[in-house]
This record gives structure tokens, sequence and C-alpha cells, in this order.
């Protein structure tokens, strides 16, 4: 496999970002494939839930789905806590991060916040300010994000729920990660 010469970038050639620039190509097409790959690998959980990570975002996708969503909002609800595994502490941007190139600038607000718009149903247990999400009333996704919520996500940790298995959602995931990126 031909290989680029330089060991430092600021050394490299036309030729050599040209390169690199068709495998990355190629590689930014395996996104999907490499993604639902991840999820499935989610049969683990957080000690003390009674379902799997994998199983919470099935619920949520399934419900999305089920309230007729459309597909961009059905794959970001089934991608919306790929974060936890490598980001607990900031899940939501990360998984944001993922979906940004391929989704809208609404779809895109809504999982960057759904973290601290979550906070709302927990946080006061822990001596934390529920309410926090309250910074964002006016904001023009505030109410999307509440309903994300409200419906699909914070509904989403039931053993008895019947969800879509994963392959299910895998032609949605290949479209959204197939479409040409947004200039955001």
């Amino acid at each position: 496999m031909k290989t680029v010469k330089f060991v430092q970038m600021k050394d490299g050639t036309k030729e050599d970002y040209l390169l690199l620039e068709k495998h990355e190509k190629k590689y930014i097409e395996g996104t999907a494939d490499r993604l639902i790959k991840f999820m499935s690998g989610l049969t683990n959980t957080l000690e003390g839930y009674r379902i799997t990570r994998l199983e919470h975002s099935l619920q949520s996708a399934t419900r999305a789905l089920n309230d007729k969503a459309n597909d961009e909002m059905v794959v970001a609800t089934l991608l919306h806590d790929i974060g936890d595994e490598l980001a607990p502490l900031n899940h939501s941007e990360y998984a944001a991060a993922v979906l940004k190139p391929y989704v809208s600038e609404k779809t895109h607000w809504i999982i960057e916040k759904h973290g601290e718009f979550q906070m709302y149903y927990y946080v006061h247990h822990l001596g934390g300010n529920r309410n926090q999400r309250d910074k964002y009333k006016g904001h023009k996704y505030y109410k999307d994000t509440l309903d994300f919520c409200e419906n699909w996500d914070q509904t989403s940790f039931d053993p008895n729920f019947k969800s879509l298995p994963l392959k299910e959602f895998e032609p949605m995931v290949k479209k959204i990660f197939s479409r040409k990126p947004y200039s955001q």
C-alpha cells in the first residue's frame, strides 16, 4: 500500500495529501457501518440500570419511529447516547459532534442539549438544580428538546418494552450518513 512520505505534517506534499484525501473519503463512507457495529456492542450497562445501553437506544428510536419522527430524528434518537461509553460527563456533546455534519441545526441542538434537559428528571434527588434547562427558555428548539426527553429518552428504560432490533434501523443510519454533509 502506498503511504505518505512525510513524518511531520508540515513536510507533506500535494501528492501526499491527495493520497490521504482519497483514503479519507473511503473511510468516511464507512461511518454508518462503524456506528452500527459500535451500537451492536453496547450490550453492557452502567451498573444499576435494568436494561443495556443498546436496549435504551433501541427503545428511544422505536418510540420516535412510532411517533412518525422523520428518519433524521429517528437516527439521532438511536445515537443520542453513544457518548456514554467514552465521554460520560459530556455524552450529549459527543453524540451531537458525531451527528453534526449529517443532521439539521435543530436535530444537532436537541441532541447536544438533551443531557442538560434530561437532568430535570433526576438531579434534584442528588441536590442539583432540576430546572437548569430553563436557561434555554425562549430558544427556538427548547420545546422540541423537552419533547425529545419526555417522549423518547426518559421513557425508555422499560425491560418489558418491545423495541425494534438494530437491524431495522440500519437502512436509516446508512441513508443519513451517506448524505452530503451540511455546511453548518
